[in-house]
């Protein structure tokens, strides 16, 4: 999935003659979306769906999102992490949860410039590059677990946002 989130963001950072700010903005923007609409796409009385036992609760799934993301922007933006989603199972709270981390990263986006492609930020005992940072735990990360919400929502019936509208309805 890596690769493919990889693959993608270089073709457009490609064809567009983008600078790696537009297309790590780009890039942001299309996974807040889905993963905004899927969390909204899910009925309510479905957020303790669980596939099987071995795996969360599409419920948890979404808090998983929401706390990894927050965590990281957070650290970007040099601020204070906010609490954690893992406790909160109701869609209500965990879409607000969703809005309040993308904010957060909205932040730190909004505010991306060229010459913070060197930047760096502690993370445990080590630095780590700001853009890397930003590809690899928002933008790859958010679209693996785009691609588990978007398994539970078809186990449901409920067409993924990403394949909405496109003639996908059976697929």
């Amino acid at each position: 999935m890596l690769m493919i989130v990889f693959a993608a963001s270089t073709t457009l950072f490609a064809q567009q003659g983008a600078s790696e700010v537009d297309a790590l903005k780009a890039a942001y923007t299309s996974i807040k979306g889905n993963m905004q609409k899927a969390a909204e796409a899910m009925p309510e009385d479905q957020y303790g769906f669980q596939p099987t036992p071995d795996i969360r609760t599409f419920g948890a799934l979404m808090a998983h999102v929401v706390d990894v993301q927050g965590r990281i922007c957070a650290l970007a933006a040099g601020s204070e992490a906010p609490p954690s989603a893992g406790s909160k199972t109701a869609k209500a709270d965990l879409v607000a949860a969703m809005k309040h981390s993308f904010e957060i990263c909205d932040g730190v986006f909004d505010n991306l410039k060229e010459t913070d492609s060197t930047k760096t930020v502690k993370m445990g005992r080590s630095d780590r590059n700001e853009f890397g940072l930003l590809w690899t735990l928002i933008i790859a990360h958010s679209n693996e677990e785009y691609g588990y919400a978007s398994v539970y929502l078809r186990l449901k019936g409920v067409v993924p946002p990403s394949s909405a509208g496109r003639g996908m309805r059976g697929r």
